[in-house]
């Protein structure tokens, strides 16, 4: 699905599982990625979550094709070159497969090479950029699920689903109340 309200053209979009007005996505997910959206009517907020100069983390969990050795996970950490600019460092761990459901559209599996998953954060959000990364230092991303935004987990909230943030979660992101929601997607 797309995570905007119009412009799907055929393809789902949030307004068909969302029926909030008002509240906009902070930030994106491709149509190939899936898990954690905020979704807010605090424009400051969005602002402040998504413009590069506040370095605010974002974290996901990358199914790649490969078992990625320490050099390539150093290499994501320190930062790779992608569209001729420079990514900022990360965190690059290499975790054991999560928990997860299963996709509705399944991912690509060759069964002559392994898959594996790191933990990624970033702080920053430049268009695909997990998946130009992992490509950079040879690693092509078959899954990819944002799992943190921030404190803000994705939790066990299921795919398609949305809940309003508790107030203990509102006070990690902002001081000044507003309609904040988290959805899966």
């Amino acid at each position: 699905m797309l995570t905007q309200f119009s412009g799907g053209e055929g393809r789902h979009t949030l307004k068909d599982y969302i029926d909030i007005p008002g509240v906009y996505p902070v930030g994106r997910l491709d149509r190939d990625s899936e898990g954690l959206l905020l979704l807010t009517d605090d424009g400051a907020l969005a602002h402040r979550l998504t413009d590069p100069r506040f370095a605010h983390p974002r974290t996901y969990w990358v199914q790649v094709e490969g078992t990625p050795d320490g050099e390539a996970l150093g290499r994501l950490a320190a930062g790779v070159e992608i569209q001729g600019i420079r990514t900022r460092p990360a965190t690059a761990v290499a975790i054991a497969e999560p928990d997860l459901p299963e996709r509705p559209v399944p991912i690509r599996v060759r069964k002559s090479i392994p898959a594996s998953w790191i933990a990624l954060t970033l702080t920053e959000g430049r268009n695909r950029q997990v998946r130009r990364m992992t490509a950079a230092v040879g690693y092509a991303t078959l899954r990819l699920v944002r799992v943190a935004i921030g404190a803000l987990t994705l939790g066990d909230l299921a795919p398609g689903r949305w809940r309003y943030l508790g107030e203990r979660e509102l006070r990690l992101i902002t001081s000044k109340p507003g309609r904040s929601h988290i959805g899966r997607f």
